[in-house]
């Protein structure tokens, strides 16, 4: 696989990771929350940060295995990523709370 189609394969998982919080009502994608109350934005918030972490696990470990080690950071590069990691989670909160939204009170 080139690094090209790799860099890309990576977004993609990454862009799946940030919409998952918004697809699943489950709290940590393993406890059912209360049925009156839901899962409310908090623990999609939560869930969403640590996915981020995990895509950042995950892409320094493609990172190492590709390029034998993992570049040093500064904060400018975790601002920036986690920026793009949650537009690339709008697509899910739009779905969640916009468009399913608005469906429910037209289908009413």
């Amino acid at each position: 696989m080139t690094h090209t189609a790799s860099v890309y394969l990576l977004l993609a998982i990454v862009f799946t990771m940030a919409n998952l919080p918004f697809v699943f009502d489950r709290i940590l994608f393993v406890l059912r929350p209360g049925q009156a109350a839901g899962k409310r934005l908090g623990w999609r918030l939560l869930e969403l940060l640590l996915l981020y972490f995990a895509a950042g696990v995950l892409s320094m470990v493609l990172e190492a295995h590709s390029h034998g080690s993992v570049y040093r950071q500064n904060w400018e590069f975790y601002a920036t990523t986690f920026c793009l990691f949650l537009v690339f989670a709008f697509p899910g909160f739009v779905y969640r709370y916009l468009w399913s939204a608005s469906r429910r009170v037209a289908g009413s």
